[in-house]
């Protein structure tokens, strides 16, 4: 579970980061690259709580 609490804070961080640098520069490579850390940063919630699900089932 602090794996995935790790890697989803690393995410945001990151995106949040690229998403200040391309407000910074206007270089749309930082804007797409921010766009799919977003989608990766959702995938990584999904996962942690599909983790969770599992867990009270089992």
């Amino acid at each position: 579970m602090l794996l995935f609490r790790w890697i989803f804070m690393l995410l945001v961080l990151m995106a949040a980061l690229s998403f200040c640098f391309y407000l910074g520069t206007g270089q749309r490579r930082y804007r797409q690259w921010s766009l799919l850390l977003v989608k990766w940063t959702v995938v990584a919630g999904l996962a942690f709580f599909a983790v969770l699900f599992v867990g009270r089932i089992v």
